[in-house]
């Protein structure tokens, strides 16, 4: 391919790259994570349930009364419980199955307990945002109704149900034995929340990952200022397909009007990552297409994981690209003058 001044090297990559997240996507990323407010709320959470409640009607009205909100503490539950969305689907439309008379009957200290259930199953989807427990939801308090007490039942009782099938399905929801017993039940806690971190490590980045392609996307947006130009997530380029699947191939963002098209990938890794060596993988084939086509394609490359950790892979795109910038806002507005310098019709 042509050299030109939007053709960079690794090493000049290198010198422009912030490596590590910026203050803007780190910020945006804080405002999404429940993580920290989960960590930070711990201890007042493990002060509630360590105390002994009659029944858990008398529990839910103790959380009201403190400023954890209820959203905030079922959070704290379905956390512990390793219940995702997916889960919570399920339980919604398999409910009968999990409890077909519409009761749970559990064993609690020797004793066989009995809930039924008010609100269960729910028409439509049963998910975080239903229950309000997910990005800025988690904020907006809301009392603890049918819904939320009879989840909440089944995520801290739910592997204590005399029906075998039921408790092994609902097998980490064993939050139960352990309320009243303060040091059993921090110890549960904190181990439990060892593992969380853990996990949430790589959903964090993969988030980051998720936001660096909407400020992208965002920032062509508002800077292009060109008429009849669609900037779309995802998309795809008539005729590119990927090499092994022969499906249409998508890419991060496209950036289009009715006769020219940008395919623009994005990829920002603190530590090492194969995102980036799936891009690579793909490049020359998807350049060679691209190309052929008169259409353009473009990379933004940044982070030490991607920088100095894969500078392979890096490599690769660099030489199989018509753009590569780093990411900031003085490369991005390098990338926007591509963008328009090509939809203009000068040959770059």
């Amino acid at each position: 391919m042509a050299e030109s001044k939007y053709n960079r090297t690794v090493e000049e990559l290198q010198s422009l790259a912030s490596m590590f997240w910026p203050p803007e996507l780190s910020q945006r990323e804080a405002d999404l994570s429940i993580i920290p407010k989960l960590l930070e709320t711990q201890d007042q959470f493990i002060s509630i349930l360590s105390t002994s409640f009659p029944d858990l009607d008398s529990l839910f009205k103790a959380v009201e009364l403190t400023n954890l909100t209820p959203n905030l503490f079922l959070k704290h539950i379905v956390v512990l419980a390793d219940f995702g969305g997916e889960q919570l689907m399920r339980l919604n439309s398999r409910f009968n199955d999990f409890f077909p008379t519409r009761e749970l009957n559990y064993v609690l200290d020797g004793s066989l307990q009995s809930y039924t259930f008010a609100a269960l199953p729910i028409e439509g989807t049963l998910n975080n945002g239903r229950l309000g427990i997910s990005g800025k939801k988690l904020l907006q308090k809301r009392a603890f109704d049918d819904l939320f007490k009879d989840v909440a039942t089944i995520l801290i009782y739910g592997n204590a149900s005399v029906n075998e099938t039921t408790a092994d399905l609902l097998a980490k929801c064993e939050l139960g034995v352990y309320l009243g017993k303060p040091d059993e039940l921090s110890k549960f806690i904190k181990q439990r929340y060892i593992w969380v971190s853990r996990i949430t490590g790589g959903a964090q980045a993969n988030r980051l990952g998720q936001l660096a392609q909407d400020f992208v996307k965002e920032y062509l947006e508002r800077n292009l200022a060109l008429k009849g130009v669609e900037v779309t997530r995802n998309g795809e380029l008539p005729g590119i397909t990927d090499r092994e699947s022969d499906a249409p191939a998508k890419f991060d963002i496209v950036v289009s009007t009715k006769e020219k098209y940008v395919g623009v990938e994005v990829s920002f890794q603190v530590t090492t990552n194969s995102t980036i060596e799936r891009k690579a993988n793909s490049a020359k084939a998807r350049f060679d297409q691209v190309d052929k086509a008169g259409y353009k394609s473009a990379y933004v490359v940044d982070g030490a994981g991607n920088l100095m950790q894969r500078i392979s892979a890096t490599r690769t795109l660099c030489n199989h690209s018509h753009c590569i910038v780093a990411f900031s806002k003085s490369e991005l507005e390098v990338l926007s003058d591509f963008i328009r310098e090509y939809f203009k019709g000068n040959d770059i």
